[in-house]
């Protein structure tokens, strides 16, 4: 009985980690913040769980995707060669069909469970990340993480719609913040990932454009995303709470882009990348803090 139960364990985690948890995990984060501003009152549970579930599938399946089409990039680079496709552990038509399957249920339970118009923003996610952004403008641009960026901006807006079934202001001010903190936090961790990228032979900023000016990007970036971190205060949907919390949070972050841009060192971008997912987590967090408490 206990010399079985690798075989029955270990392929479940080969497929669990083909969908990235870690960044699943912050993408269905926001979502369910979004899900939580977009009423005064708790939205039924049933749909929350519902929302969420759809929303992590098909994200999930959209990372599936990203680790197909890059199992050739992921054997050349340190931080991504123990991937399952890399290692051997799982074959691409294993994870295409993976993919499709969790996709697909996602999907599924979006359009039933919760609302069409959610569904086909999923949907519109999914192919944004999965194939505009991973098949075409990755490989081409080393804009790709800005342009690309808004797929990865999307889940706010995804759990607002899920609640409410309809667009509004508010949750593209989410996505406007997640937009611009997109930029800072990659370009973070291309800075110490330089060799890597370039050795996979994608056209990351500081491959294309040099280490200096990657971090004047970050720095540019970061002071745009402090600015439009004040824009739910400025329009009325956060008060004095979430204030404070932005500006309490965004010193730490400009702090680290201004030492990165004056005295770069390896250790130093890869505290910044680390802040950056802090940062936007506890944002969030404070946001729906001064929602309940306002």
């Amino acid at each position: 009985m206990q010399l079985a139960a690798p075989s029955t364990v270990q392929p479940f985690r080969q497929f669990f980690a083909l969908t990235k948890p870690r960044v699943v995990a912050l993408v269905v984060f926001c979502a369910v913040i979004g899900m939580l501003l977009a009423s005064p009152e708790v939205a039924p549970l049933k749909l929350i769980l519902s929302a969420t579930i759809g929303i992590w599938l098909v994200a999930g399946a959209a990372a599936a995707v990203n680790c197909l089409v890059e199992q050739s990039i992921d054997q050349k680079m340190a931080r991504t060669r123990n991937r399952p496709l890399p290692r051997g552990d799982l074959n691409s038509l294993q994870t295409l069909m993976f993919a499709g399957a969790i996709g697909g249920m996602g999907l599924w339970t979006l359009y039933n469970l919760v609302n069409p118009l959610t569904m086909w923003l999923t949907f519109g996610t999914f192919i944004g990340y999965a194939i505009i952004y991973t098949v075409v403008l990755k490989p081409l641009t080393p804009q790709n993480i800005v342009i690309g960026g808004l797929s990865g901006a999307m889940p706010p807006l995804l759990g607002w719609t899920a609640v409410t079934g309809e667009l509004a202001p508010e949750p593209l001010l989410l996505v406007l913040i997640i937009f611009a903190w997109t930029p800072p936090h990659f370009w973070s961790l291309a800075l110490y990932r330089t060799e890597e990228y370039a050795k996979a032979g994608l056209p990351m900023l500081p491959v294309t454009h040099g280490n200096k000016f990657t971090r004047l990007n970050v720095l540019l970036y970061t002071v745009i995303l402090l600015a439009a971190s004040l824009l739910p205060f400025v329009h009325g949907m956060s008060g004095i709470i979430y204030l404070v919390g932005a500006a309490v949070l965004g010193g730490p972050f400009l702090y680290y882009a201004i030492r990165l841009y004056v005295n770069y060192s390896d250790a130093l971008a890869r505290k910044t990348f680390q802040y950056s997912i802090t940062y936007l987590s506890a944002l969030f967090a404070v946001l729906l803090l001064d929602h309940y408490l306002i």
